[in-house]
């Protein structure tokens, strides 16, 4: 009998997606409350430069603005072949979702005063999606307290590593 090739996708992975950039910083400075898939609005030469993964979330975050989210200081470089009709690194892009969810969101950020961080960006069947989240921003302690629970995990799988070799 035949044994099925061992696929090289994680656990959880969609083969119709793929991501382009991580805002890795995001876990670490943020505690995720919510999250929520939203498409964002490009022009060609940005959507070219996503292809090549050239782009940075480090800085970015979203606001509302007269009823509508936007993306701020994302930064997509520019496309190299494209002619004049460039776009601009750090301008502000539209996000798209739906009314309610407008409502539901981002208005529950702006009253709480918690913050909308891109937390992965990411091609989804051919169309560009962002993963939007809700957060709070951690206190120091906290981030001490999740880099002392990471280091005992790190030990732990080591540990049990190690005793397996014997």
């Amino acid at each position: 009998m035949a044994q099925k090739p061992k696929s090289s996708a994680k656990k959880g992975d969609n083969p119709n997606e793929k991501t382009i950039a991580t805002n890795r910083k995001s876990r670490f400075e943020y505690e995720v409350l919510d999250h929520l898939e939203c498409g964002i609005v490009l022009v060609g030469s940005e959507v070219k430069s996503l292809r090549e993964g050239r782009m940075s979330l480090d800085e970015a975050y979203a606001r509302m603005d007269k009823g509508e989210v936007w993306l701020v200081g994302c930064n997509i470089e520019e496309y190299r072949n494209a002619t004049h009709e460039q776009h601009e690194p750090k301008r502000r892009r539209k996000l798209l979702m739906h009314r309610r969810e407008i409502n539901k969101f981002a208005a529950r950020a702006y009253e709480k005063n918690l913050t909308l961080v891109p937390l992965k960006m990411y091609f989804k069947e051919g169309k560009a999606k962002l993963l939007l989240g809700l957060c709070r921003g951690k206190k120091t302690y906290d981030k001490r307290e999740s880099l002392k629970e990471k280091t005992a995990k790190r030990d732990m799988d080591r540990a049990i590593k190690g005793r397996g070799r014997d």
